[in-house]
């Protein structure tokens, strides 16, 4: 069924597109939506986690050109089993297209002067990849790119990589002329994005009993980061931090809650407490209804539909007796979210700064030389 929809969607887009061509209207800004991407069927599960396991702004391995790939090998039936049980693959490109949709539909009306918009997709691991679409967009000829990160907060691992990536085919490719650049790098902590949260979280504790409803704990989740990586001053926990001290203010403080990360790989010390961890350990203490609320997703994929609704939700909670665990929605197509996503994009439009000063600083115990180049090719490309 998700396949069947995907296909159908994908081809109404298309449709969409081609009426615009036809028409002759030229987008005015293109706005490229980074995001890590997610397989929509199970034959692509290998590429992505090879491109994973090989990309060392992601993950760190030793020797590894050999190992990242014996890993992405080793678990790729693993992980296309996950993904046949959430209906065949994941829905993040289509959540992220109808997101754009809607976005630059609300832009060419609040913000006419700079439109036509129109929004690309730039996937790091998988179809369609980042250096795919920016030939689609030269090839658009707009007169302004706006780089718009899909996680609203920044670490190097996430957005770093995905803005590596067009350092890097920009080196080895010529860039369009007469195009001014522009980047959105963080947005964690914008008001609409908070409202939609907070608004997730009080659909789901509307349907618990009212005599549990003010002892729900709210365990905000997110992506986990290696230590090494928190050690070098990745701007990552602080962020999610913040959006989740934002959040709670917006609900007025009107439950007990605490943040806990997900989804680690491999030995080394990562961020912790995990977040099934977390829920055995709140269970042990007493606390036995929970809502989960994925901080750091703007739309669903795996680590929501698996990790959070299987694994924990289902599996975790049969286990651990827990008495009523609920998941907040990721803010996908909420009329929130879309306003969030038009206002700073719109707001960004109008400003005289194209990027943000902290995005071009590096962390203070940054070694990585790719990175430094990469800060560097931005200040000048941004200054244009």
């Amino acid at each position: 069924m998700f396949l069947h929809n995907t296909k159908l969607y994908g081809l109404a887009r298309n449709l969409a597109t081609g009426v615009r061509h036809l028409s002759g209207q030229k987008p005015k800004t293109a706005i490229l939506m980074l995001n890590m991407g997610g397989p929509t069927h199970t034959d692509q599960v290998h590429d992505y986690l090879f491109r994973i396991m090989t990309d060392r702004d992601m993950i760190q391995l030793p020797v590894q050109s050999r190992l990242g790939p014996w890993i992405a090998q080793r678990r790729t039936p693993e992980v296309q089993k996950k993904y046949k049980e959430i209906g065949g693959g994941s829905p993040i490109l289509k959540w992220t297209e109808l997101q754009g949709q809607l976005m630059c539909e609300q832009l060419d009306r609040i913000s006419p002067e700079t439109g036509p918009h129109k929004h690309y997709v730039g996937f790091r691991y998988v179809n369609p990849l980042t250096e795919d679409t920016l030939a689609e967009i030269e090839n658009d000829k707009p007169e302004r790119i706006v780089l718009f990160s899909q996680y609203p907060q920044y670490s190097c691992a996430t957005s770093g990589s995905s803005f590596n990536s067009i350092f890097t085919h920009y080196r080895s490719n010529n860039l369009p002329s007469n195009i001014k650049w522009s980047i959105i790098d963080r947005w964690g902590t914008h008001p609409l994005l908070i409202k939609t949260f907070a608004q997730r979280i009080r659909d789901e504790l509307a349907k618990f009993v009212e005599t549990k409803r003010n002892d729900v704990v709210i365990l905000f989740t997110a992506h986990s980061l290696p230590l090494k990586a928190v050690s070098r001053g990745d701007a990552y926990p602080s962020e999610i931090g913040a959006s989740v001290h934002m959040v709670m203010q917006e609900l007025g403080q009107s439950n007990p809650y605490s943040l806990a990360w997900q989804s680690k790989v491999g030995p080394l010390p990562w961020l912790a407490p995990a977040t099934d961890d977390a829920i055995k350990g709140y269970v042990k203490q007493g606390l036995k209804n929970f809502i989960l609320v994925p901080i750091a997703f703007v739309n669903e994929h795996i680590e929501t539909l698996h990790e959070l609704d299987i694994e924990y939700c289902d599996e975790l909670a049969k286990e651990v007796g827990v008495e009523e665990i609920r998941r907040a929605a990721a803010p996908n197509d909420h009329p929130l979210f879309i306003d969030a996503l038009s206002n700073i994009v719109a707001d960004h439009l109008k400003s005289e700064q194209s990027v943000n000063p902290k995005f071009l600083m590096r962390c203070p115990m940054c070694s990585n030389q790719k990175c430094r180049e990469s800060k560097s090719w931005y200040r000048q490309l941004c200054s244009n």
